[in-house]
């Protein structure tokens, strides 16, 4: 009977000190990268990303493009980041893209190791995400990035591996895409 009130008082402390936040760990050919997910500020863009990996989704994803200050001659606007995702349009693993959740309704503002969703238009992103090198404002509601100025859907941010990031951030491109691309060799929950 003791053993179970104990049990019962640690369940009860451990439920009223809030849970944590999702933590995903991606493995890559170059490192690995610990990422904290914020489905309380993000829940649809949160959802998502967290759905691709539950169902494995994610399987043969890499990262396949990486912007940089000396590889945007089209751009004004620069910005600093990699790229990845499953990397072919219409991938049988591919969800349905999801609503537009802007930082300026999550919060999230794209500093230094915040991970973000790729997308033409709001409402179209589906599996592509990146990872910011540095703060990057111009990618936040009213940035100008793009002309839309509804900025991206930032979800989470690296807890650990930046150095990861950074390496693959280093890494040459022709224009702005790696070949070879970097595998994600896994992606799971941490939780």
């Amino acid at each position: 009977m003791r053993n179970l009130t104990i049990i019962l008082l640690l369940a009860f402390l451990l439920s009223a000190c809030g849970t944590p936040y999702p933590r995903i760990l991606m493995e890559t050919e170059m490192g690995e990268i610990t990422i904290e997910v914020y489905p309380d500020k993000a829940q649809v863009t949160a959802s998502n990303f967290l759905t691709y990996i539950d169902e494995n989704r994610f399987e043969g994803a890499v990262f396949y493009r990486i912007v940089r200050s000396n590889n945007q001659p089209g751009d004004s606007i620069r910005i600093a980041v990699i790229q990845g995702g499953l990397y072919e349009d219409n991938h049988p693993a591919m969800l349905p893209p999801i609503t537009h959740e802007s930082t300026d309704q999550t919060g999230i503002l794209h500093k230094d190791g915040v991970i973000s969703m790729a997308r033409w238009h709001p409402g179209t992103a589906t599996s592509e995400f990146f990872i910011c090198v540095g703060d990057q404002p111009e990618l936040d509601y009213k940035g100008r990035r793009n002309p839309d100025e509804q900025g991206f859907a930032a979800f989470g941010k690296v807890i650990a591996g930046m150095d990861v990031v950074i390496k693959i951030h280093q890494l040459p491109v022709e224009g702005q895409y790696l070949d070879p691309t970097v595998k994600i060799l896994k992606v799971s929950r941490l939780d």
